[in-house]
């Protein structure tokens, strides 16, 4: 079997007993990136010099006992997380040359554990999309059909773990974005509870809302790198001082006496029904397994996307505030004055996509409608936590539909932004309550990936884990 297509944990073991180097594995990576890259197109940056040296590292490391699982493992990372020396883009022309003086936490603690970067991925502009049409570059493809999209935001990242192109990938998930491209291309992918994940480096979308996490190819890998990203960091006030469980603990193949609930909502008209089918047969084999299966009702979820595109535009018009053409990035009509020269590099910089959020969330928060939009939303957001604190009084996790549907053509939404927009309307509510949630794959739908999510209470993504790899081996 060709390296590139291993999981982490099956490269890990190769590597510890010496049947291949770090070097090679890199470069069998690296070959495969320069074959299917041109279909493909999920990366912005590669870094192939970086990551032969970072291999190289890693061996010495390895040939010195190291035991580190994720030692010499290629990894990507979406481009809105800082790296030292390496342009970070946001999948925006306004930082088309900025190259971030420090590094992300995450990034840090993947350098440490020995993970190897060879490369930063493509995005919907500031992680605003679900496709990656957004995109200020390119638009990433879908590996199980390239005329179709890969998702978004976080689409280079999962489309990069699907083809192979990496063995790991970090994605940033605002409203979806992580698990609804994950459930795209069939792939792992999980939204760690809010805190959990240091956002220090990850430049801001939606301050309450981002969170960083993993796509692999299978739940012991998600685990693994779980391991590896979660805990404090002092540089991030909003990143929780708990102690970090060994994830891989939790992968135990067995679900009896779990009690598992299923959201009438996120079953509701919009989603497919070959969809429904896919998941209802998930389920029912877990309720097969010994898993205590049963219906609750999350009455506010409903409003998750108004509620979202009132909060999320809101804190972009405020994090975007500073893309001015003064410190960073792209200038342009400087000679004209301080005022010109801010219209003209937004104008030039920015999307259209990101100037109409930043415009919706500019309009919410002036003067006569901040109680009327911004206020309002945040009160219906604590009723939504609300109804999700009800639901686990009766269960441990929830499951449901990742996207209501599969994946759809590039083009295919451009004139219907609601449509686009509600591609993320199961994965949002997730955010708003600042939950743990996973996408793992189930029967496909016309041949095209279906993505099976499962939600559980702050802090537990444990359990979320445990449910995904029982699932997973019943899959085979």
């Amino acid at each position: 079997m060709e390296l590139h297509t291993l999981t982490a944990h099956e490269l890990s073991r190769k590597l510890r007993a010496r049947e291949i180097s770090a070097l090679e594995l890199t470069e069998a990576v690296l070959a495969h990136i320069e074959r299917v890259e041109p279909a493909i197109q999920a990366y912005i940056t590669p870094t192939p010099e970086l990551a032969r040296e970072q291999a190289k590292q890693a061996q010495a490391r390895i040939d010195q006992g190291d035991p580190s699982p994720l030692l010499g493992i290629p990894v990507a990372l979406k481009d809105n997380m800082c790296t030292e020396g390496v342009k970070t883009t946001c999948g925006s022309q306004i930082l088309h040359n900025f190259v971030p003086p420090y590094n992300a936490t995450v990034y840090r603690k993947l350098q440490e554990a020995g993970a190897v970067l060879v490369g930063k991925t493509n995005l919907d502009e500031f992680a605003m999309g679900s496709s990656t049409e957004n995109s200020g570059f390119f638009t990433s493809r879908n590996p199980h059909d390239t005329e179709r999209v890969p998702g978004g935001s976080s689409g280079g990242s999962t489309a990069a773990v699907a083809a192979h192109e990496t063995i790991l990938a970090l994605g940033s998930d605002t409203g979806g974005s992580i698990r609804q491209p994950a459930s795209f291309c069939g792939v792992v992918g999980m939204k760690p509870t809010y805190g959990r994940v240091s956002r220090y480096g990850l430049v801001a979308y939606a301050s309450s809302l981002d969170q960083i996490g993993p796509i692999t190819k299978d739940v012991r890998d998600c685990a693994l790198l779980m391991n590896a990203i979660s805990g404090e960091d002092p540089n991030d006030s909003t990143c929780v001082q708990l102690p970090v469980p060994d994830f891989t603990d939790a992968l135990v193949d067995d679900v009896k006496g779990m009690r598992l609930g299923v959201p009438k909502e996120f079953f509701a008209q919009g989603v497919q029904p070959e969809v429904v089918t896919s998941v209802r047969s998930a389920i029912d084999k877990l309720a097969a397994a010994g898993a205590e299966v049963m219906e609750v009702s999350l009455p506010t979820a409903e409003y998750g996307l108004p509620i979202y595109y009132i909060l999320a535009p809101a804190e972009a018009s405020s994090n975007l505030a500073r893309y001015d053409g003064t410190r960073y990035g792209l200038r342009e009509g400087f000679e004209e004055g301080h005022i010109r020269m801010m219209e003209k590099t937004r104008a030039k910089g920015f999307g259209n996509e990101v100037l109409q959020r930043v415009m919706i969330g500019t309009y919410a928060l002036s003067a006569g409608y901040y109680d009327a939009f911004y206020l309002k939303a945040q009160q219906a957001r604590t009723l939504l936590r609300r109804d999700f604190e009800r639901a686990f009084e009766q269960c441990d996790a929830l499951v449901c539909p990742t996207s209501p549907t599969p994946a759809f053509k590039i083009g295919e939404l451009a004139d219907d932004p609601l449509a686009m927009k509600l591609a993320d309307v199961l994965t949002i509510p997730v955010n708003l309550a600042g939950l743990p949630g996973i996408s793992v794959p189930c029967a496909p739908v016309n041949g095209l990936p279906v993505g099976l999510q499962i939600i559980a209470k702050p802090f537990d993504e444990a359990t979320a884990l445990r449910v995904a790899y029982a699932w997973e081996q019943m899959q085979g």
